[in-house]
């Protein structure tokens, strides 16, 4: 990617974006996660495009007049890789980008057997991810 490129996908993630962990299944450990919900599936083929990655959603309307929404997830290390290459360009998720590119592997091991300190200090990582999520919200005007 271009740095203009890199610019743009991470204003996008920024102002369309959620950056967190998540489950995929109920009995999994919360994963990277980035998703950009948009009307418009040309700028979200385009970011998956860029990015090497990532699965189109189409969410059903809420309301009759409602458009049509999509949904770009970008999950587990792709995320991470996506987070790394657009993290210098982030202002409003810049630090869920640094907490997860800094910490993630440390509590997550290649062969997914956790020993209670590493389960726990993942846990401590999602309250902290959730954390920073609700202060993004919370700083609405």
């Amino acid at each position: 990617m271009t740095p203009e490129e890199k610019a743009y996908i991470a204003g996008i993630i920024d102002g369309e974006g959620t950056v967190t962990l998540t489950r995929g299944h109920v009995n999994e450990l919360p994963s990277p996660r980035v998703s950009v919900a948009n009307n418009d599936l040309r700028l979200l083929k385009w970011i998956r495009e860029k990015a090497g990655c990532g699965c189109i959603t189409t969410r059903s309307k809420v309301q009759p007049q409602h458009g049509v929404n999509y949904v770009l997830n970008v999950c587990d290390d792709p995320a991470l890789k996506l987070l790394a290459e657009v993290k210098e360009y982030l202002i409003i998720k810049k630090p869920h980008a640094e907490l997860l590119s800094s910490r993630y592997k440390a509590v997550t091991p290649r062969n997914g057997r956790y020993t209670e300190e590493l389960l726990a200090g993942k846990m401590a990582l999602v309250a902290e991810i959730r954390q920073l999520n609700r202060h993004v919200t919370d700083s609405g005007p």
